[in-house]
Order: C-alpha cells, then sequence, then structure tokens
C-alpha cells in the first residue's frame, strides 16, 4: 500500500495552486483526479481536472461502490473520489496528491490514519479569502457568501488535520508543505 497526502483548505485559500506547484516540483506526486457532478468551466478539460459526471452519473457511481469518498456540498453539487484513480497512481508505484475539501479530507484520513499525510492550508483571512473569491469573477455574490460560510466551518476543523500551513506568502507555504511532504514520505 503506498502513500496518501491531502491538502484541504477553504475555497480561495490557495490550495490548487500549491499542489500545482507540488506536481511540476515533485516527481513521485501522482494528482487524484476528483470527480464532480457540475458543469464543465471553460478551462477545464475532462479527466485532467475532474472526472464531470453530472448528478446522475455520479449518483450511479455511488450505488456501484466507486467512491473512496463523496459528498453532497451543495443541492445536487456532488464531489468526490473514485476508488479506481488510488488504485491507479499506486499502481504506478507513486503516492496519491489530494486537492479536496476538508470534509473529504478528513474522511480519506479517517480510511488511511497511517498512510495518509492530512495538510490544511490556513487562509490569512476571511476577508482576503473575499478578495480572492471576488477576483475570480466566476461566481455570483451570493455564491461567494455561502462559500465564505462554509470557510469559517472549515477553518474552525483546522486542528483535525496533521499540520497546518498559513498561506500569507505563497512561495513559503509551498516550501513548507514541499518540506512536511517530503519527510512524509521518506518516514
Amino acid at each position: 500500500m503506498g502513500k496518501l497526502i491531502v491538502i484541504s483548505a477553504p475555497s480561495g485559500a490557495g490550495k490548487t495552486s500549491i499542489v500545482h506547484h507540488l506536481l511540476k516540483n515533485m516527481d513521485e506526486l501522482s494528482f487524484s483526479v476528483s470527480a464532480c457532478s457540475r458543469e464543465k468551466r471553460e478551462n477545464e478539460i475532462d479527466g485532467k481536472d475532474y472526472h464531470f459526471l453530472g448528478v446522475k452519473g455520479f449518483q450511479k457511481k455511488i450505488k456501484e461502490d466507486s467512491f473512496l469518498e463523496w459528498e453532497q456540498v451543495y443541492e445536487n453539487q456532488y464531489y468526490g473520489t473514485l476508488k479506481s484513480e488510488i488504485e491507479r497512481i499506486w499502481g504506478e508505484g507513486k503516492t496519491v496528491i489530494f486537492d479536496v475539501d476538508v470534509v473529504g479530507g478528513l474522511n480519506i484520513k479517517k480510511q488511511y490514519p497511517k498512510e495518509c499525510l492530512s495538510i490544511f492550508i490556513m487562509p490569512p483571512s476571511v476577508d482576503v479569502l473575499r478578495e480572492r473569491l471576488s477576483g475570480r469573477g466566476s461566481e455570483s455574490e451570493e455564491k461567494i457568501e455561502i462559500r465564505l460560510d462554509k470557510a469559517e466551518e472549515e477553518i474552525a476543523e483546522n486542528q483535525e488535520f496533521d499540520t497546518v500551513i498559513l498561506n500569507d506568502d505563497f512561495e513559503i507555504a509551498c516550501q513548507e508543505t514541499q518540506e512536511v511532504i517530503t519527510n512524509f514520505i521518506k518516514s
């Protein structure tokens, strides 16, 4: 059995950017592509950014017990980790890295307590999150407020993770995350 790295954070905290940095700089890592029920955004690629299953397709996979973990984040908005992704990556002899929300990250950690390192990326503040989410220009003010409410709940869960890394300086956050992962893989 291989190892798993979970990177979780509230939306807008920078977890995806940190994961991209890690994948570029650590050959031993391979990205677990999450599945979701939402529509593909303009710049996204199916099978690379997400497995876009649609609501019915996602629900079918739930019935088939195809997920390591999944959740309904908002009404008819599902996200999850396909078991086949982990098998694929371990089959390549690599360490799985996940970019998942807090609930998903904690669910993976529960199932693999010894093999999994869970890292929480802490935003500098909720105000900074608001700026980052608004700056994306991809969501309405109402959706941003929903994400910020959820972010506050997720931040309260940070002590459940093995490590918390503050992302107020991107380069330092990347360096600290890479160091923690390297030590875990070598242990």
